[in-house]
């Protein structure tokens, strides 16, 4: 990458895209809503059950300039949702300043490894073992989404919901390619714990992106 480039994206006014595309959001507290994805390159977290593994390496997405990035999700929809990837990998102040000025709502996906970065109307926090949230994100959540891949997730859950806001959701969700095996132990666990509520990959059941 050349020197410019790469000050640019050290900046934030240039960001490695993987993708972005227009779909219904499948997960969380806005599932079924219509809403802009775009995906950052660039992921250190590295969870072995990643569904996009190819997001991990930000090289391999070229630097496209935020502007560029903001007007095109802006031309599609009101709320967009900016996911990776690790996007907070990337300073976002520059993208969300951009998406608030042309009236976006927006949200962000993320593991909560870095600071945060941005203006966001919604955060998405879903904290992984393998490199766990910095401090200062756990009150800035809104909705905390723990993946259940087996039976000491619901532990984890539970230390990290200790350190969330009073009033952000809680969600368990199943990690997809064990599905049919944790969906009964999370039904039981969240009738037993109604703190908690159950999120799907509901994209992935409608067949959708």
């Amino acid at each position: 990458m050349q020197e410019s480039t790469q000050k640019l994206v050290d900046q934030g006014a240039m960001l490695p895209l993987m993708e972005e595309f227009y779909t219904i959001q499948g997960e969380g507290y806005h599932k079924g809503t219509a809403a802009y994805f775009v995906r950052i390159g660039g992921c250190d977290v590295g969870c072995h059950w990643c569904d996009v593994k190819e997001s991990w390496d930000a090289a391999l997405h070229p630097p496209t300039a935020t502007e560029v990035i903001a007007q095109k999700a802006l031309g599609c929809s009101n709320v967009v949702v900016v996911t990776g990837g690790e996007p907070l990998t990337w300073d976002m102040t520059l993208l969300t300043r951009a998406l608030k000025a042309g009236g976006a709502n927006t949200h962000i996906e993320t593991s909560g490894a870095y600071p945060l970065s941005g203006t966001w109307d919604w955060i998405c926090l879903s904290p992984k073992k393998v490199k766990l949230p910095v401090p200062e994100i756990y009150k800035e959540a809104h909705e905390l989404k723990c993946i259940v891949y087996n039976k000491s997730d619901f532990e984890f859950a539970e230390t990290q919901a200790a350190q969330v806001s009073d009033d952000c959701i809680l969600y368990l969700q199943p990690e997809w390619s064990v599905r049919d095996k944790v969906i009964p132990q999370i039904v039981d666990y969240v009738m037993k714990n109604p703190k908690w509520k159950v999120s799907l990959q509901t994209h992935k059941y409608l067949r959708i992106p």
